[in-house]
């Protein structure tokens, strides 16, 4: 199942955008005896404070989830090693999950993806238009460079809103901005990195004139 599909037909959730797909969920699902009830919008919640708290969630990695009755459906990519084991352990904590489902895949070791990550990483966070999504602004980007230098095979962590995946030379984007403009033009930054093969924007709009 692509991310495509988790996205649209299942309304998976983002974690680094906190979008409730399942806000207005009012079903209670009883526990044990039939005394508790937790509701599937509460055990959402639950779920994505456990995700947003895992501290190794950064730029180049892409979380999604969804909670039916009892059971969460992890999906997306790990660039960090533990975090599929991490954020699985983090979700059976949450209240209300009887059962974890965990599809996310692991993105395999590639100098050649891990030069495109960071092209791309500088080419979108330093872009005029796009500077506004990096949490610390143009600086911190640098930071960043600068710091996986001195210790490879570490990633930007923070809120990054455009989410940048990449296996095989292949580049998915990933996430929220606020426009179709943002859209475009971070999918023709991805496009200008040298060695990328594919680009696939799946980056939502949040304005009323986006574009799917």
């Amino acid at each position: 199942m692509t991310m495509s599909t988790w996205r649209r037909s299942l309304a998976a959730l983002t974690v680094v955008a906190a979008i409730d797909a399942h806000a207005g969920v009012e079903a209670q699902r009883a526990v044990g005896d039939g005394t508790t009830s937790v509701t599937t919008e509460e055990t959402t919640r639950s779920v994505r404070r456990m995700l947003e708290r895992l501290p190794y969630y950064g730029v180049f990695d892409y979380i999604v989830f969804r909670v039916d009755r009892g059971t969460v459906y992890l999906a997306g990519y790990a660039f960090e090693g533990r975090l599929k084991a991490d954020a699985e352990a983090a979700v059976r904590r949450a209240g209300g999950v009887d059962e974890v489902r965990n599809a996310i895949e692991e993105l395999p070791s590639s100098p050649g993806d891990d030069r495109i990550r960071w092209a791309t990483f500088y080419a979108i966070y330093t872009d005029g238009f796009l500077s506004r999504y990096a949490p610390a602004g143009v600086f911190g980007v640098l930071q960043d460079l600068r710091d996986e230098r001195r210790f490879p095979g570490m990633q930007p962590i923070g809120r990054y809103p455009i989410h940048i995946v990449v296996k095989g030379g292949r580049t998915m984007l990933l996430g929220v901005v606020d426009n179709a403009a943002d859209r475009q033009v971070a999918e023709l930054r991805a496009r200008e990195v040298a060695g990328v093969f594919v680009v696939e924007n799946e980056l939502v709009a949040t304005a009323r004139d986006s574009m799917e």
